[in-house]
């Protein structure tokens, strides 16, 4: 099925597809998929990853694809199933 993301949900996915398996801290994710030259607060992360959990997950309160790592960061599961 089609899934229809935003702009910065396909930005923070792609990049995490580039970096599958690797952790990346809320900063860096801010820095690299919003860019060096946005203020805003790092939870906006969070509400992204949450929005694209919704889409891409079949449980999202246990996702499969898109990881926490609790007090580090996010990451894509190399081989979630």
């Amino acid at each position: 099925q089609d899934i229809e993301l935003t702009h910065r949900e396909f930005e923070l996915l792609y990049y995490l597809a580039q970096h599958i398996g690797q952790v990346m801290t809320r900063e860096h994710l801010l820095q690299q998929v919003l860019g060096y030259d946005y203020f805003g607060d790092v939870r906006t992360v969070d509400v992204t990853v949450r929005r694209l959990r919704e889409k891409i997950e079949d449980n999202p309160s246990h996702p499969n694809w898109l990881a926490t790592r609790r007090g580090v960061g996010y990451y894509l599961r190399p081989d979630a199933e």
